[in-house]
């Protein structure tokens, strides 16, 4: 049986997502972006792209076995960490996304908006259709006799979704990875709360699936990271005197019993890892967060390259945040496949590059996404910020 980023079972769908619309989300007032097989998202620092891919974990978030509304919403801090601060005072936070399956048809569109009341969210409303014909509808009579049926969303309800299972299939396989080498080498210490996302179980995880998959993926990867990093030589699973794994490790030219484990590794070794493995693996939709942390320029102009060579059999979509131009090289990267985080006073605008005259000008002339990016992600003065520490500004 497939098994998703977690190690646990992966429920199919055929959909895909492809168009996300949000209100009052985190510092977006207002999103509607269409989206595809690839989604990068391009800002600056503090811009917003982590935020952005939260509004699909927050969907995963919903469907997950002991997820829900309220953990949801809970897991990030509460209603007010969540709303927007320059919405209005009482504003609702509404996600809708269109969904769609490889042919383009049935088409889903899933909605959800909610508030807080009385220091628990609840539903102002959730929809579903399919091809315009309406599923769901909520609040209903039901819901109006019963208030606190509205602190549940049916998506999270196995009982109550049965029509429209395949979009919590999807939901429920969407993957992040934003793996940290401290949090994979020293996860004991992170059992309370690490997730796999920032790798506290990456070696857990591993080692967890089923033999043959992890066989092939591993050899694999093995072979990838010969070639990626130098003097590498093996790598395996091994398991301590209490039964716990570890990476094993080999570079040459070690003598043969000498080996690593992560707490040896270097950070981009095992950053690497953490994505080749999740590439590998991944069913679902991926998020990835700055894939080009810890790593090489020359090979992070060779990422995206690596990704899509085995996206098409394994992951259903790839959505990256990043401002690094090495990884935005690839001429295959295209403009409607791309989109600008801007920030102003009223929060962060969410532009394709599609839409902006002087991208596609500069994309007409031959130059890469990289080269169209680059002023929209560079900080400005940064000439300045040695006198400003000096204290002569």
């Amino acid at each position: 049986m497939a098994r998703d980023a977690t190690g646990g079972p992966l429920a199919a769908s055929d959909l895909r997502f492809r168009r996300l619309r949000l209100k009052n989300w985190k510092n977006f007032l207002e999103v509607d972006i269409p989206v595809h097989d690839r989604m990068f998202l391009v800002g600056a620092n503090a811009s917003g792209k982590s935020n952005l891919l939260d509004a699909f974990r927050f969907l995963r978030d919903l469907a997950s076995p002991g997820g829900g509304l309220e953990m949801a919403v809970t897991k990030r801090g509460g209603f007010n960490a969540i709303r927007c601060l320059a919405a209005a005072h009482d504003a609702e936070v509404d996600i809708e996304v269109e969904l769609e399956d490889e042919s383009g048809a049935p088409r889903w569109r899933y909605g959800l908006a909610f508030q807080d009341l009385s220091g628990q969210p609840r539903l102002c409303r959730e929809h579903v259709s399919r091809n315009g014909r309406t599923i769901v509808e909520r609040p209903g009579a039901t819901d109006r006799r019963d208030g606190t049926l509205l602190t549940q969303t049916h998506i999270e309800h196995v009982a109550l979704n049965r029509t429209f299972g395949d979009i919590g299939n999807l939901f429920k396989s969407i993957c992040y990875m934003h793996a940290v080498p401290h949090i994979v080498r020293r996860r004991k210490q992170w059992n309370d709360g690490a997730q796999y996302a920032f790798g506290g179980e990456l070696i857990d995880q591993i080692a967890s699936t089923e033999e043959p998959i992890r066989a092939d993926i591993l050899a694999r990867l093995e072979n990838a990271l010969r070639i990626a990093v130098p003097h590498f030589e093996s790598l395996a699973l091994a398991r301590d005197a209490v039964g716990r794994p570890h990476f094993r490790v080999r570079f040459q030219p070690w003598r043969p019993d000498v080996f690593q484990t992560e707490a040896e590794m270097s950070d981009g070794t095992l950053r690497l890892v953490a994505l080749l493995w999740t590439v590998m693996k991944s069913r679902g939709p991926l998020l990835l967060e700055e894939p080009e942390l810890y790593l090489h320029p020359d090979l992070v102009r060779y990422l995206i390259l690596v990704f899509e060579s085995v996206r098409r059999d394994t992951i259903k979509q790839l959505f990256v945040s990043t401002h690094s131009t090495e990884f935005l090289w690839d001429s295959d990267i295209g403009l409607d496949e791309t989109v600008f985080l801007m920030t102003d006073d009223g929060g962060t605008k969410v532009v394709e590059a599609s839409e902006m005259q002087q991208a596609r000008i500069l994309s007409e002339h031959g130059r890469s996404v990289a080269e169209v990016a680059y002023p929209h992600t560079q900080p400005r003065d940064l000439t300045r910020m040695a006198v400003v520490l000096r204290g002569r500004d």
